[in-house]
């Protein structure tokens, strides 16, 4: 019997990722939003909100941008902050 493959992480579970949505999360707070506050203003269900603090959901550079903008951030200073 060969060895068993490697598997590699998913990006979505990486430390970056996990860190990501996580800043997501306290972004939202700061702004005093819930996920039904951003849900709708992202024309999205809130599930999808969840799904993505949660990493069970990739957002996409779009939706980041407006997640941010909702939350009152700045995309590029919240990206700055993402690299540090």
């Amino acid at each position: 019997m060969g060895a068993r493959p490697t598997t590699k992480t998913k990006p979505q579970h990486s430390v970056a990722y996990r860190q990501m949505c996580k800043r997501l999360r306290e972004m939202r707070e700061a702004a005093r939003l819930t996920q039904r506050d951003v849900a709708k203003k992202l024309k999205k269900p809130h599930s999808t909100v969840y799904k993505i603090e949660h990493g069970e959901r990739r957002i996409d550079p779009i939706e980041f941008i407006r997640w941010c903008r909702v939350c009152g951030v700045d995309p590029g200073g919240a990206l700055n902050q993402l690299r540090a």
